[in-house]
């Protein structure tokens, strides 16, 4: 398996070489040269593998330069009860990824899938935790270090922090907007004394954050020479380790043994969406052949996503344009691997992309309307819609009415835009974001009471922070990653 850059860079890499790197050479993204292709034989004879050994399964057809034993030891490492043990009940023996059934709603079976039992509560874990122990093999068996620079709109954040804390040879310099994420949110990256975590609350919003990081990773000299790179979902084994859930997900949702339709059946997935990458993993998971019905973008009042699946337009926003809301960790309005989805909209043509994404530096977006481009985006089942903060709080309320079950306000958002597209009988799966008691004001405000929280987080709030705060400046940036590295 080779890699290519969605700006035309045409020399071809394999996975371990574009792990540690980020972005590719010309600023574009590093893209598979074809999508490996899954059979139907193939799906079911995984229907009774462990989550580690499904990850094993899907992974091992992009970086096929890993042994397939050291894979195999990697995922089977990362993916365990131990790590992913059921954060609500602290049952080490829970599914890693659970799939609930919330009920038939216009003939539609509803679902969610589980996707925050990790350390941090959040899906991000998925894949970070992998990333993790991936750099680590990486960087022993190079006998090199890393100086990852990352940000964060909420959980990207303390994932990755979380994943690489005690790793050898790794630094972090994580960047979020300054008080912008919830109180739980800054006190789980901020509260790590760590002497390998440097947090920087950058004075902005979080696409300040995200310009920096690709602004540093575009100047090849300092990358090279701070040896630096990324955990963000500009990382192609970051998106590639987030496929894994999705075939998870259609497995357990069409598994005979669960009422499901077996072999074939097809099944819709509803993301909520910020900056592409969730939602990026299921395309490339349609893409090798899961039969996936649609996937809904779901959005918060900052719609970038929402207007341009609806009408072609893509208009970034300008900071002072982007809404600090409550499903904060989707406030952002340039996201980052859409990239990845418009490569293969336009077939592969990396001139084409790279003139369009001119025109969002120059302009501040593009507009397909009327181009055949427009017109093929239904054939990759996207659809999309847009949630507000009284939609959330009038979902949340509703799913703990009806059904009992405690959301987060981002996967109020996903549950809310899935209703819209319920088709009988066709499961539509929403994808969990986060645990509640990571966003306790909205969920007081919902309910009227403090979300549940697990006990190694009981006044997380008061400990002790290390962080600073910097302006939304590259230099700056620079600067201080000379000051903390020595290199």
């Amino acid at each position: 398996m080779k890699y290519q850059s969605t700006r035309g860079h045409e020399m071809p890499q394999s996975f371990s070489e574009i792990l540690l790197g980020g972005l590719a050479p010309d600023g574009g993204l590093f893209m598979p040269a074809r999508y490996p292709q899954v059979t139907a034989d193939e799906l079911e004879s995984w229907r009774a593998l462990s989550y580690a050994d499904l990850a094993f399964e899907v992974l091992s057809r992009f970086c096929d330069d890993i042994p397939a034993e050291d894979l195999r030891a990697l995922t089977r490492k990362t993916y365990t009860p131990a790590v992913y043990c059921n954060a609500r009940t602290g049952d080490n023996t829970a599914d890693i990824t659970p799939l609930r059934k919330l009920g038939e709603e216009g003939g539609a079976p509803l679902y969610l899938l589980g996707l925050s039992n990790g350390p941090t509560l959040a899906f991000k874990d998925m894949a970070m935790q992998l990333l993790g122990n991936l750099f680590e093999y990486a960087l022993a068996r190079e006998g090199q270090e890393l100086n990852i620079l990352g940000a964060t709109s909420g959980d990207t954040g303390s994932a990755a922090e979380y994943a690489m804390r005690g790793k050898r040879g790794i630094r972090v310099f994580m960047l979020s907007p300054h008080l912008k994420m919830s109180a739980f949110q800054t006190a789980q990256m901020f509260s790590l004394q760590d002497p390998n975590i440097f947090n920087l609350a950058v004075e902005g919003v979080f696409d300040d954050c995200q310009d920096i990081v690709k602004a540093v990773s575009s100047d090849l000299e300092f990358k090279a020479r701070q040896k630096i790179g990324t955990v963000n979902s500009i990382n192609w084994a970051r998106v590639v380790a987030q496929v894994v859930y999705y075939f998870k997900g259609w497995l357990l949702a069409t598994d005979p043994a669960n009422g499901g339709a077996g072999r074939g059946g097809r099944v819709s997935f509803c993301v909520p969406s910020g900056n592409f990458g969730n939602v990026c993993a299921g395309h490339i998971a349609r893409m090798m052949g899961l039969p996936i019905d649609k996937l809904v973008v779901a959005t918060n009042e900052n719609d970038v996503l929402d207007e341009f699946f609806r009408t072609g337009v893509y208009r970034v926003r300008k900071s002072a344009e982007t809404y600090h809301t409550s499903s904060p960790s989707m406030d952002i309005s340039k996201a980052s691997n859409f990239e990845r989805f418009i490569f293969d909209l336009l077939a592969h043509d990396a001139g084409k992309l790279a003139q369009l994404f001119r025109d969002v530096d120059a302009k501040g977006g593009f507009d397909l309307r009327g181009t055949p481009e427009f017109d093929r985006i239904r054939e990759f089942g996207f659809v999309s819609g847009r949630s507000t903060h009284s939609d959330r709080i009038a979902t949340i309320r509703d799913l703990s009415s009806r059904y009992g079950v405690t959301i987060d306000t981002h996967t109020a958002d996903g549950v809310k835009v899935a209703r819209e597209y319920l088709e009988p009988g066709t499961p539509m799966v929403v994808l969990e974001t986060a645990l509640p008691a990571k966003f306790a004001d909205t969920i007081r405000e919902a309910l009227g009471h403090e979300p549940e929280r697990p006990a190694s987080f009981e006044g997380i709030e008061s400990l002790p922070q290390r962080f600073e705060v910097v302006h939304a400046d590259v230099q700056q940036i620079k600067d201080f990653i000379v000051r903390h590295t020595g290199l």
